[in-house]
């Protein structure tokens, strides 16, 4: 029998098989769509245990840029076979053997995950739950794409099999868009994993009749050499500049990513955009004519960066415009390094070596981020840093350079540095500080740096100026737009936190804030006569302070509160002698710095006696506390302003309600800059028939600027009883009705919550 890897079709009837290419091309296309819609499925599943943080995507991003490199890996090994039949039968079987972990579920054996070293226990649920089907089905692309290349031997379309490499990262791209718009509201997780499970058994069975198709046209065909020119080895200096083409994109994608989810929420439809927009840039870039040509795509990064740089540090409060203008940097340096990488490809038959390269840097960039950056920066830095580390990697230009680029290049500097030259006059002269608006400051530092950009954007082809310049203006913006003078700066996994010492005379002088990410989590007067004052949303005025006062009018003998979210500790201010308080944080360093009298007293010095950290996922944690246990309940846990969904679902809500009295409540803080999760909580109450009330507390404009903070909160009681002093409190109301989905653990619709806040926000 004739082996048809040694027998291909003549050229005059590879020209008439026009199937061919089009059932490689699907098949491509179609594993590219699942090895990426799995991907924020996947995640979206281990999510709730790991406290809802936006990390969780980037050290889940680690591990499937790991996953991939095993499976070019194994792409790469296989090709060495010289039978296309041993390696259709080997591919074929490990396909088998990986369907024996369908449907996708996330493996136990782990067991719970240890808070102050998450990521292992992550990577490891990762490994055992889904690592055997990504791996393999992510060896499909550039294997299929090199038998097609042997395959096509002799055919035109065959010297360049990289242009199915466009048709897998289309997949990829499209799959990733459906999951928010259409996956992800319209289907449950346990629907998403079922139908997952059928999509794979559809693709299995698509290669097995792709194999018997070529089989069979391979074996009618008469015999002739099937092997492919040997090309020279890449070199190592090459090599290398092809691994951090591949690795500067893989880690602006995860700071992008982190950078756009922390104030927002941590959830895939925020995930797959910048993902999306990263297989985007493949797609053009391999295009045999690429819709932007690298020369367009070149001045596009340029503008982009140059944009990016001037506004990184701010919060200009427009939502879309710094998605914009991150994501668009982002993409057009993605692109520029992808089309420099599609330049550089090699011949065919070095094609699974060229994968396996581009992957490598893939995890490289991936590493960086996740595993390395957390430790050796104690701010996000990694990002900024990147993005202006690609400015190299443009062209660099090798003529002289020019009298005006010198010029420009100066004046770029120049201006750039002007606006923390102005802060430190200002900070000296009252005369001059009195002449620019109170909080104007950052909105003129940027407009400057926006001048500074144009100039800078002039000296772009000269890629060493162009990168001194922009880093100058991100050093500049991160220097105007600190807040604060930082007395403590400290990064976990699950977040940066900062403690700065401010003045707020109202409340006796000096002030302690803490920041996580970019939101104000608490607050603490330092002089004796305010420091026991709980502040922010956490006054008394506010809810929060109401049912903790409520709470133990209603027990003079003690009252026993949890706490979701510890803080700074200021729901320690409340603490009695008789009553017992527990926080359940899933942070360390939080409970850390809140314990420390250095920064803040409210746990060691304003309760009166012990108070109780649960450490740990709050779901996770609570189920192991006695029910009917609690008078009252405050869920109050964010990640900077992003929200842990899985703690306002009907099944967590359940869970809060086993824990109460029977007169208990349980509040919920539901304060959110960018999303709408008021109604998805009120449906879940609805659906467990219990009642509730909502209040949005308004602080008061001529109070101490650190004393109260607006709140919106809803309060659910475990029975009419247990709510009745809430509604003779005219502050409280009963909401219509809502129509709104609830989220469960199965279903969760952020796109939705986003959305309405979007049409609230335009009334």
């Amino acid at each position: 029998m004739t082996d048809f890897a040694d027998a291909p079709t003549p050229v005059s009837e590879m020209k008439r098989d026009r199937s061919t290419p089009i059932l490689f091309a699907v098949a491509i296309f179609t594993s590219a769509c699942l090895v990426f819609v799995v991907q924020p499925m996947v995640t979206k599943l281990v999510l709730p245990t790991l406290g809802g943080s936006p990390s969780v995507w980037n050290a889940s991003m680690v591990f499937f840029q790991t996953a991939l490199l095993a499976g070019y890996g194994y792409a790469h090994l296989l090709q060495r076979i010289g039978s296309i039949r041993t390696q259709v039968m080997v591919h074929v079987g490990l396909l088998l053997l990986a369907a024996l972990f369908l449907p996708l579920k996330i493996n136990g054996l782990l067991g719970d995950p240890d808070p102050a070293a998450p990521v292992a226990w992550l990577l490891g649920t990762l490994a055992l739950s889904i690592g055997a089907p990504f791996a393999i089905l992510s060896a499909t692309a550039p294997l299929l794409q090199a038998w097609y290349a042997r395959v096509r031997a002799g055919h035109a379309d065959g010297k360049n099999p990289y242009v199915l490499y466009a048709a897998s990262n289309l997949g990829s791209f499209l799959a990733l868009l459906a999951y928010p718009v259409l996956i992800e509201p319209l289907a449950s997780l346990s629907g998403q994993r079922w139908g997952w499970s059928g999509g794979y058994a559809l693709f299995l069975l698509m290669v097995i009749g792709l194999s018997l198709v070529v089989w069979r046209r391979r074996a009618e065909a008469a015999p002739e050499p099937a092997t492919l020119a040997v090309s020279p080895p890449i070199s190592w200096r090459e090599k290398g500049m092809l691994v951090l083409l591949a690795a500067a994109p893989s880690s602006l994608m995860l700071g992008v990513t982190a950078h756009l989810s922390t104030d927002v929420a941590s959830a895939p439809f925020l995930w797959v955009i910048p993902l999306a927009l990263y297989l985007l840039t493949f797609v053009i870039a391999f295009q045999s004519r690429p819709f932007i040509p690298p020369h367009i795509g070149l001045a596009f990064h340029g503008a982009a960066a140059a944009l990016c740089a001037a506004m990184i540090a701010f919060r200009t409060g427009e939502w879309a415009l710094v998605f914009f203008v991150n994501l668009a940097a982002f993409f057009f340096t993605a692109l520029m390094c992808h089309q420099r990488l599609a330049a550089r490809r090699p011949a065919p038959d070095r094609l699974t070596e060229f994968y396996l390269l581009l992957s490598f840097g893939g995890v490289v960039g991936g590493v960086f981020n996740a595993l390395i950056a957390p430790v050796i920066f104690n701010m996000v830095w990694e990002y900024p840093i990147v993005l202006v580390a690609a400015v190299l990697l443009r062209p660099w230009g090798r003529d002289a350079f020019k009298p005006w680029q010198i010029i420009c290049f100066l004046g770029a500097l120049a201006i750039a540095l002007a606006p923390p030259v102005l802060l430190e006059i200002m900070r000296y002269n009252p005369d001059f500080r009195a002449m620019v608006p109170a909080g104007e400051t950052p909105r003129i530092a940027q407009g400057i740096l926006g001048i500074a950009a144009v100039i800078a954007f002039l000296v772009r082809d000269r890629a060493l100026l162009f990168a001194i310049a922009l880093a100058t203006m991100v050093w500049s913006g991160l220097h105007i737009a600190r807040g604060y003078d930082w007395d403590l700066t400290e990064r976990s996994f699950f977040g940066v936190m900062r403690v700065a010492t401010t003045q707020d005379q109202a409340l006796g002088g000096r002030i302690h804030v803490l920041m996580h990410g970019t939101t104000l989590h608490g607050a603490q007067s330092m002089e004796a006569s305010h420091r026991c004052a709980p502040t922010l949303y956490y006054a008394k005025s506010t809810p929060l302070g109401q049912s903790a006062l409520k709470t133990q009018e209603r027990h003079p003998e003690g009252a026993v509160i949890g706490v979701v979210g510890q803080g700074s500790g200021a729901m320690a201010a409340y603490k009695r002698a008789e009553d017992r308080l527990t926080f359940f944080e899933i942070d360390p360093m939080v409970d850390r710095l809140s314990r420390d009298p250095k920064w803040f007293s409210f746990i060691n010095g304003c309760a009166d006696g012990p108070v109780r950290t649960v450490l740990g996922d709050a779901r996770l944690t609570m189920e192991r506390e006695p029910a009917g246990t609690y008078d009252l309940l405050v869920i109050d846990a964010f990640t900077s302003d992003a929200v842990p969904t899985h703690l306002l679902t009907v099944e967590a809500i359940k869970g809060y309600l086993r824990l109460l009295k029977p007169d208990g409540v349980v509040v919920l803080h539901l304060s959110n800059r960018n999303l709408e999760i008021t109604l998805p909580a009120e449906a879940a109450a609805q659906a467990l028939n219990v009642p509730n009330l909502h209040q949005i507390y308004f602080e008061r404009k001529d109070g101490p600027g650190m004393s109260e903070a607006s709140t919106e909160a809803l309060i659910i009681g475990k029975s009419e009883a247990a709510l009745a002093p809430y509604r003779a409190d005219g502050r409280w109301r009963t909401l219509e009705r809502t129509g709104v989905r609830p989220w469960t653990d199965d279903y969760v619709n952020l796109f939705g919550s986003l959305l309405r806040q979007w049409k609230m926000a335009e009334r």
